[in-house]
């Protein structure tokens, strides 16, 4: 029988992974997370100085690496820039983590249809063109006792129906959280796991105004009476990226704190 020792389990040492929007907020803890636990991340972001400052800050931590590969995944072209970048560099990839996104809030009858358009391009359509692009590397990297792990980070707001007015961010959610399912039965004959994470409020450059305008009505509806931390987020992806969450395929998981379950009054 193969260890069970949690070290052994949750080992993700010299995986080689790619974080999307991994320069900051929740994407950065997830960066942080690897990277002290020795794997090698690259992390992508549009801002090319932000991306290689986080890159430097999180190399010195260690005891992994992180390297800066900016992009904007908005556009196809840079979707396609960043594999070949990849590929130059590395034969294969263990770990995808889809996080790029972005958000928007406004009326009902003058919510913008440019903005529903990107929200909805970035958060669904170009997380499926990144995935199709990290395929051969994904496949390089791929083995029975050692699936390679794709991770979409979706959101409760995919799963309840938001407060605020966010009909892209919350469509393209639940949309991207169906999409994890569909790819998750296509791709395990591969030994590719996809999983997706629906994290509850944490702090990031998304939330703060939420956070800063609605925190204790926030932290009032959550069970375990916080939000999310970064251990919280980077642990849910070590799991799934390691020997720990090898079976584990096709599932929507709310790192939430219970939000979504919460008794109502």
């Amino acid at each position: 029988m193969s260890s069970m020792h949690a070290s052994s389990l949750f080992d993700v040492k010299d995986k080689v992974i790619l974080v999307t929007g991994g320069s900051r907020g929740i994407g950065l803890m997830i960066a942080h997370g690897f990277v002290v636990n020795g794997a090698k991340v690259y992390i992508s972001s549009r801002s090319a100085s932000v991306c290689d400052k986080v890159a430097e800050e999180l190399s010195k931590l260690g005891p992994g690496q992180c390297i800066s590969l900016p992009a904007d995944l908005q556009s196809i072209e840079e979707v396609n820039r960043l594999v070949a970048e990849l590929t130059k560099r590395e034969s294969k990839i263990h770990v995808l983590v889809n996080n790029a996104g972005a958000t928007w809030g406004a009326p009902l009858e003058t919510y913008p249809d440019a903005a529903f358009e990107k929200v909805m391009n970035l958060n669904l359509k170009r997380v499926f063109s990144l995935t199709q692009a990290m395929l051969p590397l994904l496949d390089a990297a791929a083995s029975e006792k050692t699936p390679a792990s794709i991770i979409n980070i979706g959101s409760v707001d995919g799963i309840h129906v938001p407060t605020l007015e966010t009909y892209a961010y919350s469509a393209s959610k639940a949309a991207l959280h169906q999409m994890t399912r569909v790819l998750a039965g296509h791709l395990g004959h591969r030994q590719i796991t996809c999983n997706a994470i629906a994290p509850g409020p944490f702090e990031s450059k998304m939330m703060a105004a939420t956070l800063r305008d609605f925190g204790d009505m926030i932290v009032g509806s959550i069970p375990l009476g916080r939000i999310g931390q970064p251990e919280d987020i980077a642990a849910t992806c070590i799991y799934l990226a390691s020997r720990a969450g090898a079976y584990t395929t096709g599932a929507v998981i709310p790192v939430d704190g219970g939000n979504l379950v919460r008794a109502k009054a």
